[in-house]
């Protein structure tokens, strides 16, 4: 991975060769990240030109003491992916999914560290009022903001903020326990 770390170096720098070499050991892996999370080979052709772009122009804020440069590029892919699907308004289980897909490629015991904290965070959901964890998944899984939360739920828009708060206050003290 060092020889990923000294491209992302050289790209920050503005170097087109080393981006094309970063582009030719790294696309592959990109590409099927974005392709399990879009299902559709021509969206994820579309997202990996747009995340090499985000590549080419972050370059510089790589930082290796945060991670492999792989886990950043991959991050960035996940996030584009996701920021896709979200574009077209799905249903949150799509979202869930897409989340569960990028993971993949962690290894076994990560795996098992995410379906641990994924069990926790339902379990403390549970302790929401079920109009009150709806709200928070549609405003943090779904990305609605708190004016289309206000608008479905029929309350004021300080109303939603204050739910919201005290909502992730709650979740906060019970994921802490």
């Amino acid at each position: 991975m060092d020889e990923l770390a000294t491209l992302l170096g050289r790209v920050a720098l503005r170097d087109r060769p080393a981006f094309a070499c970063l582009y030719d050991l790294t696309s592959a892996k990109l590409f099927a990240i974005a392709f399990r999370i879009l299902r559709d080979k021509g969206d994820a052709d579309e997202a990996l030109q747009e995340i090499y772009i985000k590549v080419w122009q972050r370059a510089e804020r790589y930082q290796p003491e945060q991670g492999s440069p792989m886990t950043w590029m991959a991050a960035i892919t996940r996030n584009h992916a996701i920021d896709l699907i979200r574009a077209r308004k799905p249903e949150a289980s799509q979202i869930d999914e897409a989340f569960d897909l990028a993971s993949e490629s962690a290894g076994p015991e990560e795996n098992a560290i995410n379906t641990s904290e994924g069990k926790r965070i339902d379990r403390c959901m549970k302790t929401l009022e079920s109009d009150k964890a709806e709200a928070v998944r549609r405003a943090y899984v779904e990305g609605l903001s708190y004016q289309e939360l206000a608008d479905f739920y029929k309350v004021p828009l300080n109303t939603m903020r204050t739910w919201l708060r005290r909502s992730l206050m709650k979740l906060r003290e019970c994921l802490e326990q």
